[in-house]
C-alpha cells in the first residue's frame, strides 16, 4: 500500500474556505427562498379549496340533473 500524501496547507485552507462559503451561501439562499415558497404554498392551498368547492357544486348539479324515477 502507498502511504498517504501530505496535502499542502494552502489547498486545505482553500478547500475548507470553499466549504464554509458554500454553507453560508446556502443558508442565505434558503432564507431568501423560504418566504416565497410559503406564499406559493398558501396560494396553492386557497386555489385548491376553491377548485374542490367548484367540483363539489358541479357534481351536485350533475346528480340533480340526472333523470330518475323519483322525480
Amino acid at each position: 500500500m502507498v502511504p498517504p500524501v501530505q496535502v499542502s496547507p494552502l489547498i486545505k485552507t482553500a478547500r475548507y474556505s470553499a466549504l464554509i462559503a458554500g454553507i453560508i451561501y446556502g443558508k442565505k439562499r434558503y432564507d431568501y427562498l423560504k418566504p416565497i415558497a410559503e406564499e406559493e404554498k398558501r396560494i396553492e392551498e386557497e386555489e385548491k379549496k376553491v377548485r374542490e368547492e367548484k367540483e363539489r357544486i358541479a357534481k351536485q348539479l350533475a346528480e340533480a340533473s340526472e333523470d330518475t324515477i323519483l322525480k
